[in-house]
């Protein structure tokens, strides 16, 4: 979580090889690292999972297969306990249990020195928000019909209709900005605590030094522990439930 807050490594991509060609595309690479890591890292996890997964469905669980199930019963019940039809949650639960596993490891890549999470970029975060915003729309069309879909936003009163449309902007935004703020802030109080730690050491006498600098490092480690870890995991699990809950309202 500690780093050189507003110091960005930006690859821009051009039209052509011309001084004249217009920036199409930029990059922030550090995200782009770390959201490849985060995939590979998944990935990788889950093949070691599936090979302590026992063949024979009649042998006794290892202790990596126990832990799969009640780590995946512990997301079905948190994350699709509301949801009425089986075969709905069934569908959804592979999309929102990665989604909170992603959003997860994500968050605490930024307990690593020099790394940065990928949800401490807002391109990131409401990336994932315009995506379950537009899988809501796509599971609501397929309970519910096209036709019944549309006209849910015209209930209760025709007239309603644009507060409806704003409704939906600005759950997306909120769902997008309550991430990527609370990770941010907790990287920025983390990088002033180690910095005024530093300075202290730098300006204080040599016995009082070394006392305060102590204190502040410490400090900004629980901090960064506290936030990288259990900030973290709160809000990837609030991140991945508010999607759960926007899906089912439109599906409802």
């Amino acid at each position: 979580m500690v780093g050189n807050l507003g110091k960005k490594l930006i690859l821009h991509l051009y039209t052509g090889p011309s001084p004249m060609a217009r920036r199409f595309l930029s990059l922030d690479l550090m995200t782009v690292a770390m959201g490849i890591a985060v995939g590979i890292i998944l990935v990788g996890f889950a093949l070691w999972l599936r090979r302590g997964l026992p063949r024979d469905p009649g042998a006794p669980l290892s202790r990596r297969a126990v832990f799969v199930k009640a780590m995946l019963e512990f997301l079905e019940t948190q994350l699709l306990g509301g949801f009425r039809s089986p075969e709905l949650v069934r569908s959804l639960f592979p999309l929102l249990s990665t989604l909170f596993l992603y959003v997860l490891l994500s968050n605490w890549l930024s307990i690593v020195p020099k790394a940065e999470a990928p949800t401490q970029n807002l391109n990131v975060t409401l990336g994932l928000a315009v995506m379950v915003y537009g899988l809501s729309h796509f599971y609501a069309v397929r309970q519910k019909g096209l036709r019944r879909h549309l006209r849910s936003y015209l209930e209760p009163y025709p007239f309603l209709l644009p507060m409806n449309l704003i409704g939906d902007f600005g759950r997306t935004l909120s769902h997008a900005f309550r991430l990527f703020g609370n990770i941010l802030g907790g990287s920025i109080l983390t990088a002033v605590v180690l910095d005024l730690a530093g300075k202290a050491f730098t300006k204080l006498g040599p016995y009082l030094a070394p006392v305060i600098f102590t204190a502040g490092v410490a400090a900004g480690t629980i901090l960064n522990a506290w936030f990288g870890i259990f900030v973290g995991f709160i809000q990837a699990l609030v991140f991945a439930l508010l999607a759960a809950t926007y899906i089912k309202l439109f599906v409802d």
